[in-house]
């Protein structure tokens, strides 16, 4: 199925921010039912993966289809996908609150944007029709908590730390095991699925419930009634399992394992807390409940959704401050240790450059494409540097791009061509990450980094391949959009 559906491998949340941020909100009905069918079949067979980021694709791919065959524009397009996600979450976690923080926090990247009305109707009509058809019932049922003592926010904290840090743990497997996938000759992708699925059958052959996302078990969980030594080995084989499917490219997400590993570590750190100091503390229920929130904080990286989330699942608002308490710790830790997100890295994998946040501001701030032109001199790496510095002489650039046959080599300046000495220009090119750009970039970004590299032009790469030129931004281009133009022949023949 793969060579139908080369999409439909993952989460699909990485997809649907490409196709936000790359495609112009384009996904086709093909990966839509390519990815509902295919996540169906590999979660009905017990894979360690959840329902709600194939969900967040396929809620995004309808609204992308039904707004392409409406001939709505662009703009109207990509306006679109965050209202599809967030009326899929809505309904697949009974959380319309969480599912607006989410569209706008992690899909669009500005909690300001001005969609907000429309990502709103969405998820409440999404949410009223989910009540109508199943009824209105949080996800798990808990008992109600309270702090027991004020000393008892310690233990929070030392939760929000393990969190942390076993949030980074666990995103860093992920991607070292999905690397070594991704190495691996394109001829085996079609079978690597099989060895994340082996790998969770033979350890659900021991322990059952790793499993699927055993939502049942995070119920136990947060009522107090699992062992702490049983917890604590979930969390470790249920980090392993996931890892491994999302890894060897099996089709589900990482939302209800992130619940589960949370729940298992939080009642861990609960069970031992309680056992140490039980006139302190509380149920081991409370830590889980907690817990949920802190692993999905550090390893999906949205904290406001998180605390959300949490609160509209158990409809318990008597934790709360824990809650964000713990939250915030292990978000920070995660940033600290592991820089990129989650999605951004995944995404970076495929060769993809995604947005540090995904189109922030875009409405309303100048973009590259704005100033963006297309070259008129564009030196060959195989050039010699006598050609070179005839083929520059009249140019008023003081760089220029350097290709080969696969793209974008680097620029050279006119001070590294005046020096520089040998045949060709393949070894002289500068090559320094972060200067380039690319066309959603912020036109401010252009000053900023013309600056850091001593120069009046950038190149503009494509955000699917960094090697591949699709234009050149000069000083005089950037200051002409702000509306101040000069004559002074720097249109390069224009």
């Amino acid at each position: 199925m793969y060579c139908y559906f080369p999409d439909a491998r993952g989460s699909g949340i990485p997809q649907t921010k490409v196709a936000l941020a790359v495609h112009g909100g384009r996904i086709t009905l093909r990966t839509v039912l390519g990815k509902f069918w295919l996540s169906v079949g590999s979660l009905a067979s017990g894979v360690a993966l959840g329902r709600e980021g194939p969900s967040v694709m396929v809620g995004s791919g309808i609204a992308s289809v039904m707004g392409r065959a409406l001939g709505l524009k662009r703009q109207k397009i990509e306006a679109l996908i965050p209202v599809g996600a967030s009326a899929v979450l809505a309904a697949a976690f009974n959380t319309p609150i969480a599912a607006v923080l989410f569209a706008l926090e992690e899909v669009v990247g500005n909690l300001h944007a001005p969609l907000l009305g429309s990502v709103v109707l969405s998820t409440a009509t999404a949410w009223m029709v989910m009540n109508l058809l199943l009824g209105d019932q949080a996800l798990f049922n808990v008992p109600a908590y309270e702090l027991a003592h004020f000393s008892e926010l310690g233990f929070y904290i030392i939760l929000g730390v393990i969190g942390g840090f076993v949030s980074v743990f666990f995103v860093r497997t992920l991607l070292r095991i999905r690397q070594c996938f991704l190495d691996m000759p394109e001829r085996t992708r079609w079978v690597q699925p099989l060895v994340g699925g082996l790998t969770v059958g033979v350890l659900g052959f021991f322990v059952p419930d790793v499993l699927g996302v055993s939502y049942g078990r995070v119920g136990d969980a947060l009522n107090g009634t699992m062992t702490i030594w049983f917890m604590a080995s979930l969390v470790v084989l249920k980090l392993v399992a996931t890892a491994t499917c999302y890894g060897s490219g099996n089709a589900g997400g990482i939302f209800g394992p992130s619940l589960f590993i949370g729940a298992m570590l939080g009642g861990t750190v609960g069970g031992a807390a309680n056992w140490l100091l039980p006139e302190f503390t509380g149920s081991s229920g409370a830590y889980a409940l907690v817990g949920m929130g802190t692993a999905f904080a550090g390893i999906i990286r949205v904290p406001f959704t998180s605390v959300i989330m949490i609160f509209e699942l158990t409809r318990d608002y008597s934790i709360i401050v824990p809650l964000m308490l713990s939250n915030m710790i292990s978000y920070f830790i995660s940033r600290r240790y592991q820089r990129k997100p989650i999605y951004e890295a995944l995404a970076e994998q495929d060769g993809i450059h995604l947005p540090a946040a995904a189109i922030q501001h875009r409405q309303w701030r100048l973009r590259v494409r704005r100033a963006m032109r297309v070259p008129k001199v564009v030196l060959d790496a195989d050039m010699t540097l006598d050609d070179a510095r005839s083929r520059v002489r009249n140019s008023p650039f003081d760089a220029w791009p350097v290709v080969d046959k696969r793209g974008l080599v680097g620029m050279v300046t006119l001070n590294e061509l005046r020096t520089a000495s040998g045949e060709t220009l393949v070894n002289v090119a500068r090559v320094e990450a972060g200067f380039h750009l690319h066309v959603d970039h912020a036109l401010d970004l252009t000053l900023e980094r013309m600056g850091q590299a001593g120069v009046n032009v950038l190149p503009v790469v494509s955000r699917l391949d960094a090697r591949r030129l699709e234009g050149i931004v000069s000083l005089t281009d950037v200051m002409g959009v702000y509306g101040f133009r000069e004559s002074d022949g720097e249109a390069e023949d224009s």
